[in-house]
């Protein structure tokens, strides 16, 4: 059985690479490309802004669950959870609430390159499909944070 997310992500690469091949070839000189291949970068940056962003949601889960490690009486609290520690060392359960908002969070910047530059690559011959794709990248990030944080 294919899951869920496969057939998701087939099905939108085989519309986008039909809606390319029906009406990219006649919009190659027209208007209309230029609004498609303007998508992939607003979305994009986007996307680079609300990464940025989530570097304060996890900065206030690093005080949050500091805090509540304190409160549990777990030993050397601000040696485990504070900066400049990237993940909190231990395995008590805010240490491990701490540790899935913050790899969530360094997920985006591991597969942010790539799309950025697949993007603007891309989006230089099949603007349609790399505007399509960058959408669903954006929205498959929201939900990978959002899911791993709400947990």
């Amino acid at each position: 059985m294919i899951p869920k997310p496969v057939m998701i992500v087939m099905g939108a690469a085989a519309t986008s690479g039909y809606v390319e091949f029906k009406y990219g070839a006649s919009m190659i000189s027209t208007p209309r490309t230029t609004q498609f291949a303007a998508i992939t970068p607003a979305v994009l940056l986007g996307t680079g802004f609300w990464a940025f962003t989530h570097g304060f949601i996890v900065g206030k889960a690093r005080t949050k669950y500091a805090e509540l490690a304190r409160e549990d009486g777990e030993k050397d609290v601000d040696e485990r959870y504070l900066l400049p520690n990237l993940y909190a060392q231990g395995t008590s359960k805010h240490a491990m609430a701490f540790n899935c908002i913050q790899r969530s969070h360094q997920h985006i910047f591991e597969t942010y390159t790539q799309a950025v530059v697949g993007g603007l690559a891309g989006m230089i011959s099949f603007p349609i499909s790399t505007a399509i794709s960058s959408v669903m990248y954006a929205i498959g990030e929201y939900f990978c944070f959002y899911s791993v944080t709400s947990s």
